[in-house]
C-alpha cells in the first residue's frame, strides 16, 4: 500500500488495513512503510506537462551583427502550441524596456497564470512590480539550469539552426524583418513533434484530389511551404 499510494501517511495506510480486518498498529505500519527517496510532489516535466495552457516562457539570446555589435531579442513563448506571443529587439536591454514587452504581448485581461524565466539580472525590480500588478505568478529556474525551460530553449536552438545562422545581419531593423519572416514559416508551415507533427497554427490536410503539389520559398529561400494547388 505505500509503494502504491505515495501520498498516502501512516493513518491513512492503518486505517484501511482495519477495514480489510488486519489489526495492527499504526506505530507498526509506520515503521515498515517504504521511504521515498523523492518527495511526493510532481516533477518539473509534470508541472510543465499539466499546466501547459497557462504557461508562457520568456528568454533573451543575443546576436551579433556585421558591425560587430551586439542585439538581443527577447522572446514571449505560450507553452501550449509553441507559438511565438510577442518579439522584440534592442541594444540595451532594461528592466523598464522588458517590462514594456510584457504590457505589449498582453493587453487588457490576456495574462497568462504562470510565467517562466531564467534569474538574469536584466529582469529586475521593476519588471517583477509589472508582472506582480498582472496577476501572473513568476517560476523562476535554477541557476544555470536551461533544461527546467526547455520550450523557449529549444525555439532559440531552431532559430539559430533554420535561420540566423545563414543570415548576416546588419541591423535591428534587418533582425526584426528577419525574424518576422521566420515566425510566419514557424507558426504557419513548420511541424512539431512535441505538436504530433502539426504546427502551432493548426494546418488542414490536403487530400490528393486537391490538386498537385506546389512550393513557396519562405525565409528568404531557406525553406520552402509545399501546398496543393487545383490545376
Amino acid at each position: 500500500m505505500s509503494r502504491l499510494n505515495q501520498l498516502w501517511g501512516a493513518p491513512r495506510i492503518h486505517g484501511e488495513l482495519l477495514k480489510l480486518g488486519i489489526e495492527v498498529s499504526q506505530a507498526t505500519v509506520s515503521k515498515y512503510m517504504a521511504r521515498h527517496q523523492k518527495p511526493p510532489s510532481q516533477t518539473w516535466r509534470a508541472f510543465l506537462k499539466n499546466h501547459a495552457k497557462d504557461i508562457v516562457s520568456v528568454d533573451f539570446f543575443t546576436v551579433p551583427t556585421a558591425t560587430f555589435s551586439v542585439l538581443f531579442v527577447f522572446l514571449i513563448m505560450s507553452n501550449a502550441r509553441r507559438r511565438v506571443v510577442h518579439f522584440n529587439v534592442t541594444e540595451s536591454p532594461t528592466a523598464a524596456w522588458t517590462s514594456r514587452q510584457i504590457i505589449q504581448a498582453f493587453p487588457w485581461d490576456t495574462a497568462p497564470r504562470y510565467l517562466l524565466r531564467d534569474r538574469d539580472g536584466k529582469y529586475g525590480e521593476e519588471f517583477n512590480r509589472r508582472v506582480e500588478s498582472m496577476g501572473i505568478e513568476q517560476v523562476l529556474i535554477a541557476a544555470r539550469s536551461p533544461w527546467q525551460n526547455p520550450y523557449v530553449e529549444r525555439l532559440i536552438g531552431s532559430i539559430r539552426r533554420e535561420c540566423l545562422d545563414h543570415t548576416i545581419i546588419f541591423n535591428e531593423k534587418h533582425l526584426r524583418r528577419v525574424l518576422k519572416q521566420y515566425f510566419c514559416y514557424y507558426h504557419e508551415c513548420r511541424t512539431h513533434l512535441g505538436l504530433e507533427k502539426d504546427c502551432p497554427k493548426p494546418r488542414q490536410i490536403e487530400p490528393p484530389d486537391l490538386g498537385s503539389i506546389s512550393t513557396e520559398p519562405m525565409v528568404g529561400g531557406l525553406h520552402n511551404r509545399y501546398f496543393r494547388r487545383a490545376a
